[in-house]
């Protein structure tokens, strides 16, 4: 690819979507687009074809999901399988209809069976059952990365599917009924802490998780951008993890909270843990460079600028 080739990426406003723009116009690429979801609906599989057939990118990222904790998919089973297979499937066939030069998939680590053995490695999708709390989410991700080996070993396609890790960083949900653990604390400690208040986390806080700074990922994305990776699927991740005692007390400290932290054990854990092998990666050039803390201190300064916005919108 040169710094010319055309880019879509889908969901580009998104955390994801708007590190790995940021990223390829820190690496010069200029020819990037993107669509809101009020300008091209990703579910209407005719409005996608249209765009894509005459947009005519050579590179798709697919960054664009219905994404959520562990309450949100719970709650919304079927939402989160329907929706998520048809943003995937329509920019998946598109890119295969109109000749698209590479076509990126990105999922996450909850494809992986819940007591699969760690690290979690590419081997062990479909070894196992799921973790049932986000079992629709990761379904349809599993889908999208069957649908791109498919393409990739039927016609020779240059499909790959990257699946990080739990990520954070600018631009995160922190609405608390709908983020992932990591926003979610942050949230809850500086609130808890600016009312001089205790914070209450679900669980036990002795799950294990392991957590990649979005930008890492940007760069992940750029690397299979401008390399031909040999095999369809690769894990994006530090290689490391954390209890989620250990994330809540380094983000109590980054925030600055001292009051009590009370675990209540009668809300699931979810997955016991989730720490991917990300060897083939690293092997073939790529690593994260981001510490945990310095990307908590980071997100949480993107927080502390963008706070009032979070309050009109989510609070």
């Amino acid at each position: 690819m040169n710094k010319q080739s055309k880019i879509y990426i889908a969901g580009h406003r998104g955390m994801v979507g708007s590190a790995i723009w940021r990223a390829l116009e820190a690496e010069g690429y200029t020819n990037l687009i993107g669509k809101t979801s009020k300008e091209l609906d990703l579910r209407n599989q005719t409005a996608v074809n249209n765009f894509i057939s005459t947009e005519k990118p050579d590179v798709i990222i697919d960054a664009a999901a219905k994404v959520g904790g562990i309450l949100a998919n719970s709650q919304y089973q079927y939402e989160f399988l329907l929706e998520n297979m048809q943003i995937q499937n329509n920019l998946i066939d598109a890119a295969h209809k109109h000749e698209v030069s590479k076509f990126i998939f990105l999922g996450s680590s909850c494809i992986y069976p819940k007591l699969a053995t760690q690290p979690l490695k590419e081997e062990d999708l479909l070894t196992g059952p799921l973790e049932p709390t986000n079992d629709g989410y990761a379904i349809a991700k599993i889908s999208g990365v069957r649908l791109c080996k498919a393409i990739r070993d039927q016609y020779g396609k240059d499909f790959v599917s990257l699946m990080p890790t739990n990520l954070y960083g600018p631009f995160d949900n922190f609405d608390l009924k709908s983020s992932h653990v990591l926003p979610a604390m942050i949230r809850k400690f500086h609130e808890a802490k600016a009312n001089s208040e205790p914070v209450e986390l679900w669980g036990s806080g002795t799950p294990m998780r392991e957590f990649l700074h979005v930008d890492d990922l940007a760069q992940a994305v750029i690397f299979a951008i401008e390399n031909k990776l040999p095999e369809h699927l690769y894990n994006v991740g530090t290689g490391t993890d954390v209890t989620i005692k250990h994330l809540a007390e380094t983000i109590q400290n980054i925030v600055g909270h001292t009051g009590e932290i009370i675990w209540d054990s009668t809300k699931p854990d979810g997955t016991p843990r989730k720490l991917m092998d990300v060897s083939k990666m690293n092997n073939i050039g790529w690593k994260a460079s981001t510490t945990l803390e310095e990307g908590i201190k980071d997100t949480y300064k993107w927080f502390l600028s963008n706070v009032e916005n979070y309050k009109e919108v989510k609070m």
